[in-house]
């Protein structure tokens, strides 16, 4: 039965089910009071009505910390989804609660975060905060609308060509030679990548119980696509892999993504490389195979891609070669 009573210099609505917590709200007319009310009873009448409060006393803050408790452990790339989540969780947007999360607060973030990072990166963020409500809703009852479906994407990045060139490769590999305090890890890690064309994430997850040098191949359990592959193994790889020390653990590249990130980011410095990120090196790679491999269904077999518009974006030939092979 809903009560009403002035509250100030507003009319406050009560009502009390037996099965429901108490529902409050104020209105400024007793009209409106009532009219709420009535919507209220009649949906707990019929069963549907579920109670906003607790997506009222819970901050989106509350909600990322019990992703990054919860789901996030079991993620593929839960190292790197964390730190982002949260980075994330620290902004002012992340402070209110979760029934206040508007598309005009989340456009108000989005256009602030264009200030400072691309729009890869922002597309990505929005994705994350998308996926922490909808799981909300889904696992953990809370009924709250997804404002992120009603804000404006910002325009997708344009894919990168970016490839290493014959000198920018030799001055590359000279500056993850091992010295002072530089990983000794970094110059056979780049050298597995372009020789195999994994991805970084491939890499860090390969453990030797997967690699098989008599047969040179290297089995990828999980991978971005979620498939299973079985990864052929240069002549210039099982080298490289060979003279490696094995870690106890069994992983062969003992080193964590931003690890790499950070080394790989000094290497280019020093090399004088400009533009030039870790992804890329994949990129290197599949334009250099797509000339040793010109059927593209064995090449899609290497680089574990599912479509070859999907391949496309990674195969980069000059017109020169081109021109070349035209004759």
């Amino acid at each position: 039965m809903a009560s009403f009573r002035m509250h100030g210099k507003r009319w406050q609505a009560r009502i009390r089910r037996h099965g429901h917590p108490d529902e409050v709200r104020s209105f400024l007319t007793r009209q409106d009071a009532e009219r709420w009310a009535r919507s209220i009873e009649i949906d707990m009448d019929r069963g549907s009505f579920v109670s906003p409060s607790d997506a009222q006393k819970t901050s989106m803050a509350e909600l990322i910390e019990r992703y990054l408790k919860e789901v996030t452990p079991s993620m593929k790339g839960a190292r790197d989804d964390s730190i982002r989540l949260k980075a994330m969780k620290r902004n002012a947007l992340f402070r209110v609660s979760a029934a206040a999360l508007t598309p005009e607060r989340l456009a108000k973030y989005r256009d602030q975060r264009l200030t400072a990072v691309s729009s890869g990166t922002v597309i990505r963020e929005l994705a994350y905060i998308s996926s922490v409500i909808n799981h909300a809703r889904r696992e953990w009852g809370i009924k709250i609308q997804n404002p992120v479906a009603l804000v404006r994407k910002p325009a997708s990045p344009k894919g990168r060509e970016r490839i290493l060139s014959p000198e920018e490769h030799k001055r590359l590999m000279e500056s993850l030679k091992p010295a002072g305090r530089r990983s000794a890890w970094m110059l056979p890690l780049v050298t597995v990548a372009l020789a195999t064309a994994m991805r970084r994430s491939e890499l860090l997850m390969l453990r030797w119980k997967h690699i098989d040098l008599n047969q040179r191949t290297a089995v990828l359990e999980t991978t971005k696509n979620g498939d299973r592959r079985v990864v052929p193994l240069s002549s210039r790889a099982v080298e490289t892999l060979a003279a490696l020390p094995r870690c106890i653990d069994g992983q062969v590249f003992p080193m964590t993504g931003c690890a790499v990130s950070a080394a790989f980011e000094r290497a280019c410095e020093r090399a004088n490389i400009q533009d030039f990120r870790f992804h890329d090196l994949r990129h290197t790679a599949i334009t250099s195979m797509a000339d040793k491999l010109p059927n593209v269904i064995e090449l899609a077999a290497v680089t574990g891609h599912k479509s070859l518009k999907m391949l496309q974006r990674y195969y980069h030939p000059s017109a020169q070669d081109l021109a070349r092979k035209l004759g």
